[in-house]
């Protein structure tokens, strides 16, 4: 019953995400041009886990990514069978999320969807590994101590705002395949054709970093 309490917290978290912030990606819109529109998209992301985190994050821990997940899975703090329930409902709340965003301002607001950097899959996939190894690895870091429980949830906010700053004029910023796969689901076309380059990268980038903050943990802890 704890377990499908966990999955039903992750669904509820990541349709939160998309919901709130994709849909205002999708309403103000996030070109580096219009700058107010660009920074209400990375405050809206960075706001929503800060939500999220205070609400189910004690409930779940409030991954509501499937890249904060595998990289739990990689450090040992998460089971195989956790792993797959919280994709699973990841992926759920992503679909539901956007769902209801198509049904408020339609197609052709874009969903908040991901796109490649100059039509490169190669540079689309090193930015998205790069901006998801630094999210990732902030999280590990400020939850590796039961101190930081307090303003964990504030830090790992303003780090997803951070990587949306300067991700968002290159692909819109994923680092998170539920994230991307509920828009591109239901805009189709060049964003469900390359939704595979913002799954595969934000996971690799989720490996990555729990590699390497095992590394830098256990020199640390030596």
């Amino acid at each position: 019953m704890q377990s499908i309490k966990k999955y039903i917290a992750e669904f509820i978290g990541t349709f939160v995400l998309v919901l709130f912030a994709c849909g205002t990606a999708a309403v103000v819109g996030c070109s580096a041009e219009n700058g107010t529109g660009y920074l209400l998209t990375a405050l809206a992301f960075g706001l929503v886990i800060v939500a999220m985190a205070y609400s189910i994050g004690n409930v779940s821990g409030c991954h509501i990514n499937p890249a904060v997940s595998i990289a739990m899975l990689v450090s040992g703090k998460l089971s195989v069978k956790d792993f797959i329930g919280y994709v699973v409902a990841q992926f759920a709340g992503a679909i539901a999320g956007a769902a209801v965003l198509m049904a408020l301002v339609g197609k052709d607001s874009g969903l908040g969807a991901n796109a490649l950097y100059n039509d490169s899959i190669g540079l689309s996939i090193l930015v998205e590994i790069i901006l998801t190894f630094v999210f990732v690895i902030a999280i590990l870091g400020v939850t590796s101590k039961v101190e930081n429980g307090a303003v964990a949830g504030i830090v790992i906010g303003l780090t997803l705002t951070l990587v949306h700053i300067l991700g968002i004029s290159f692909t819109g910023t994923s680092v998170n395949p539920a994230r991307s796969f509920g828009p591109a689901l239901f805009v189709g076309g060049d964003a469900l054709s390359s939704v595979w380059v913002f799954i595969v990268a934000p996971l690799v980038g989720g490996v990555l970093a729990a590699l390497v903050y095992k590394f830098l943990a256990g020199k640390k802890a030596e």
